[in-house]
């Protein structure tokens, strides 16, 4: 039976409780208290002793101040998840409106191991994307590092030397030491250039016509494309899903996840689709109208639609596109690094060589 969570425990907005805290836990240590959580209300532990418990057995003074909050909550007569709410910085919207479903329905326990598998998937998901892009992001670095030490100590000892041949040196062997000249004496000025140049690019960014234009890029450009969507459609079909299954209604369960992907090209695609439910289309008609939803997702949703079976072909989509997107991520790593190699390979050979004919041409004159 659908549980409409607007009217069952949250409440409506307009007596949704102010944040009172700003405290900070990270994912790791949510995942420590909602597990532990969890183990001891399955245990029978009623939730102001669980609570009782954290506190005093969690060992993370952030967590433990978290736990007493909401403890103290429940004691002055607040739901559970209105409790959550007073921490905004540590329990999302989502998380929220699930435990309200989950206490709306007496299902608060399964709810909150969910939520655990939930979490710990998506920090799976995040250590295979850091760790594909971890070692092309050192090459680069690396890179760049020893081409500033030859330009910024090497050339600068060899540019007496070429001045008598300035004419006959290379195109290449001109450029490196314009390069060179340019960093050992405006190097103030370059730095302050940088410096200006990345805060710029980072205000752009955070602003509202940065941010529309980045999030447009990751859903038009071909290969971002691919990922990007792959990465959103795990997350929102995981919490629809999850959603569904414990009795949330349909049109909540969009909402909700509406703020799960804060790009602002997605979250224009889940409009659409709250728009559909509500005039009585389905799910499947809103992601079918999207160009970067794959056509196996417009497909099964479609099935999903008729069967209604929503939740579990979420809940197969959202697993076989992780699957997906770790392949991709793992055959990524494996192309980009010996490009990557390549790349250094050629940019060392560039400035051995503009150091070595050079130095044949010198040797050449003197004989």
């Amino acid at each position: 039976m659908a549980i409409d969570l607007s009217a069952a425990a949250i409440a409506t907005k307009s007596d949704s409780p102010q944040p009172k805290s700003t405290a900070t836990v990270t994912r790791q240590e949510r995942i420590f208290f909602v597990e532990r959580l969890t183990l001891l209300l399955e245990t029978g532990h009623p939730l102001h002793v669980a609570l009782q418990v954290l506190q005093s057995q969690s060992g993370i003074s952030r967590l433990q101040r978290v736990a007493a909050d909401i403890e103290n909550e429940i004691a002055q007569g607040s739901s559970f998840a209105r409790a959550l709410e007073q921490h905004p910085n540590v329990f999302s919207k989502t998380f929220t409106n699930l435990v309200a479903a989950g206490e709306a329905g007496e299902f608060l326990p399964e709810v909150l191991n969910e939520l655990v598998h939930m979490e710990e998937k998506a920090d799976r998901l995040r250590s295979t994307i850091v760790s594909a892009c971890s070692y092309p992001a050192f090459l680069v670095t690396f890179s760049v590092a020893v081409v500033a030490f030859v330009l910024i100590v090497v050339f600068p000892k060899f540019e007496v030397m070429f001045a008598a041949i300035h004419d006959q040196l290379p195109k290449t062997t001109l450029a490196l030491m314009w390069a060179s000249n340019m960093l050992t004496e405006h190097w103030a000025w370059i730095c302050i250039a940088v410096v200006a140049g990345i805060g710029g690019i980072w205000l752009w960014a955070r602003s509202v016509a940065g941010m529309t234009l980045i999030d447009r890029a990751k859903l038009r450009i071909p290969v971002l494309r691919t990922l990007f969507a792959e990465i959103y459609l795990i997350y929102t079909m995981r919490v629809i899903s999850l959603s569904i299954n414990h009795g949330v209604s349909v049109p909540e369960a969009l909402q909700a996840c509406r703020e799960v992907v804060r790009n602002r090209e997605f979250r224009a695609l889940m409009d659409d689709v709250i728009k559909d439910v509500h005039e009585g289309k389905g799910i499947s008609s809103g992601f079918g109208r999207s160009p970067f939803v794959p056509s196996l997702a417009k497909e099964m949703l479609a099935t999903g639609d008729r069967a209604g079976e929503l939740a579990l072909v979420m809940r197969r989509l959202a697993d076989f596109f992780d699957r997906e997107l770790s392949r991709r991520l793992t055959a990524f790593s494996k192309v980009v690094e010996p490009f990557m190699l390549l790349v250094m390979g050629v940019v060392v050979g560039v400035i051995v060589t503009s150091l070595i004919l050079p130095i044949f041409k010198l040797s050449k004159a003197v004989h």
